[in-house]
């Protein structure tokens, strides 16, 4: 199986985005994903205590509905800290989406990114909303894709297609992250769509499985958002016999993990001022989270990453960063390899000698161009 790097919508499904006026630079900050067929959706979302409204909302339909048609995000403010009318401005978004589609307003997911304590324009929205559903097409997926980023230097997108039960099923996700990107969840926005027919525990089963290791498994600065959350939707229209379990889910959920391994590793490439992808593999450890533990406590040192941006071989660094992670590993079990660091993919190897257990973490290297963008990002 061959993942895309690019995106194509499975069967029933369409996209577009506008500008609507929330972003200064006048570019796209409005993208809709819709589903033509009733769809099942999986989600999850930041485990940061303080959550954006459109989290709070997204929280509330997942509990009280199981039938879902859309997919609706802005980008350019997080409606977060915003309070109750950061709320109402999120059921406005949805309501005013549903009545354009015909269906319900708990059908649709809403989501943000941007600034985080400035109320959104509600009204700039709604008054996109016509023209961003006239101009849904099977390629508008492209400029979605594009209309969610922020200080992302390129959008990202990844297809993977299975064969279930002689059927061609399509998986298509998007992403956007750059910044403040901290694993705990997911810690961007990432939306995904198949056609797959599945039950609601495997698609459940799938996405948390996949999550572990893919979007759980990268950083840029270890820093959580308020508005991290990942969603799937699956319309079915593939028509593949139901995925439940055994062998098809396995297929299925190989293939999930795959498109969103490779949305992953983009988020770590595209970190805010990056000029390094760093993969750390960590071995013999105990456990996947012990090993997990130990690649994220290197991969947001920031004596480390300073290191790997100087080019600066000091391996005592690392492992600084895993005997301070907590695990109780020795100067004897503890082994580092570091491969070459004036290469723009760098690779770093370390063993624990605790056990079999083993975990790939993604990241990039912290430069004076970080500092720049974030300084004056308001």
């Amino acid at each position: 199986m061959d993942v895309i790097p690019d995106a194509i919508l499975p069967k029933g499904f369409t996209a577009n985005a506008v500008a609507c006026g929330l972003k200064k630079s006048g570019k796209p900050d409005l993208a809709l994903i819709h589903s033509s067929s009733a769809a099942l959706a999986s989600c999850m979302f930041t485990t940061n205590k303080i959550v954006a409204a459109p989290v709070t909302l997204c929280r509330e339909h997942l509990k009280k509905n199981k039938v879902f048609h859309a997919i609706i995000a802005n980008s350019g403010n997080a409606n977060c800290f915003t309070g109750t009318a950061g709320i109402a401005d999120a059921r406005r978004t949805a309501a005013s989406t549903a009545s354009l589609l015909g269906v319900k307003p708990i059908s649709v997911l809403v989501f943000s990114t941007g600034i985080i304590g400035k109320r959104l324009d509600a009204g700039k929205i709604v008054s996109a909303l016509p023209r961003l559903c006239a101009g849904l097409s099977l390629r508008g997926i492209d400029a979605a894709k594009k209309a969610i980023m922020t200080t992302d230097t390129f959008s990202k997108a990844a297809s993977a297609q299975c064969v279930i039960g002689g059927r061609r099923v399509t998986i298509c996700g998007i992403a956007k992250g750059s910044g403040m990107i901290g694993p705990n969840m997911a810690t961007m926005l990432a939306f995904i769509m198949t056609d797959a027919y599945i039950t609601q525990g495997c698609l459940d089963r799938s996405l948390k499985e996949a999550v572990r290791e893919t979007f759980n498994c990268v950083t840029v600065d270890g820093c959580m958002s308020t508005n991290d959350s990942v969603a799937v939707l699956a319309n079915g229209r593939a028509g593949n016999k139901k995925i439940r379990s055994g062998g098809d889910a396995a297929v299925f959920a190989r293939a999930l993990k795959a498109v969103c391994l490779s949305l992953a590793k983009m988020l770590a490439r595209d970190g805010e001022g990056a000029t390094k992808f760093i993969t750390i593999h960590v071995k013999k450890a105990r456990t996947f989270d012990e090993a997990r533990t130990a690649a994220l406590a290197v991969a947001n040192s920031p004596l480390f990453k300073t290191a790997v941006y100087g080019q600066n071989p000091n391996f005592g660094r690392i492992a600084c960063a895993v005997g301070a992670s907590g695990i109780d590993v020795s100067e004897k079990g503890l082994r580092v390899h570091m491969g070459p660091l004036d290469r723009k993919d760098v690779v770093i190897n370390i063993s624990l000698s605790r056990g079999d257990a083993a975990c790939t973490v993604y990241t990039s290297d912290l430069t004076p161009e970080y500092i720049k963008i974030n300084a004056e990002y308001n």
